[in-house]
């Protein structure tokens, strides 16, 4: 299990590479980091990119997924799979 302190540069990762371009969003989320609400921040992070029906390839629903496991968050990355870009 990764480590509480792990999980704010992992977040903050997959905010980078994420497909999230609201300004409020990114900035919600870094404040939770910023707080150790890493909780808060997974599920803002994964939220959003549902609610906004935004694509992910599957690598980064993978590292996504990694994360989850990981967070107990499972539920919140699988419901992300129908959004997962098709490999050319």
């Amino acid at each position: 299990m990764m480590q509480e302190s792990h999980y704010r540069s992992a977040i903050a990762e997959l905010l980078d590479d994420s497909p999230i371009a609201r300004g409020e969003v990114i900035r919600n989320v870094r404040e939770f980091l910023t707080v150790g609400e890493y909780a808060l921040a997974f599920d803002t992070l994964c939220e959003w990119i549902y609610e906004d029906d935004l694509t992910v390839s599957p690598a980064y629903h993978e590292r996504l997924r990694q994360l989850a496991a990981d967070m107990n968050a499972v539920k919140l990355v699988e419901d992300l799979r129908e959004q997962i870009a098709e490999e050319s």
